[in-house]
């Protein structure tokens, strides 16, 4: 048995991954400019193969605490990125997200939709108390994505993660429920 999640706003549709979607997902997950402040990728043939089933068995977890998901646009049903919430920490009631969209749709709003969307699931359906969100310090695009939705500014962690053979920074949002529920 298997959970499906499906969440929708004003033009996307953020659903479960389903086997179907690998070639939209490989067009953006194997664009090195795409994945440059990405810990992953560019993407193989095989790692978007392994991507796709992970995700598909991340819905049969029990309980689910990981929620990958597409993002596809409601008019043209077409897929554009993937984004997804993580409950980090069962207990504190702690998750965070993220987001990565092909980058011929940067730049429209799309991914301010999607993590709205993921807060909004995060805390009104997961019962999350804290969301946080991370990027790389020279990503200002999804810092301010992070702004925009209302995360706050709660650090820089130095060299604080390693991938693609080398050390990288860190900057971190969040925003608590009752940040949120003010809004």
């Amino acid at each position: 048995m298997t959970s499906k999640t499906k969440l929708v706003t004003t033009r996307l549709e953020l659903r479960s991954f389903q086997k179907t979607d690998y070639a939209q997902v490989h067009e953006y997950s194997s664009d090195s400019t795409v994945t440059h402040f990405m810990t992953w990728g560019p993407n193989t043939t095989e790692e978007t193969h392994n991507f796709i089933k992970k995700t598909i068995n991340y819905q049969k977890e029990k309980p689910q605490t990981h929620y990958p998901l597409a993002i596809v646009t409601k008019n043209q049903n077409r897929l554009i990125g993937g984004c997804g919430i993580i409950i980090s920490n069962i207990e504190n009631s702690q998750g965070y997200i993220g987001y990565c969209l092909n980058q011929k749709f940067w730049g429209q709003g799309y991914a301010t939709e999607t993590a709205h969307a993921l807060l909004n699931f995060g805390f009104n359906h997961l019962n999350l108390h804290r969301i946080f969100a991370f990027c790389d310090p020279a990503n200002t695009a999804s810092s301010h994505i992070m702004e925009k939705i209302g995360m706050k500014y709660e650090g820089h962690f130095r060299e604080n993660t390693h991938y693609k053979n080398g050390w990288h920074d860190e900057v971190i949002y969040a925003i608590l429920k009752k940040e949120w529920k003010s809004k």
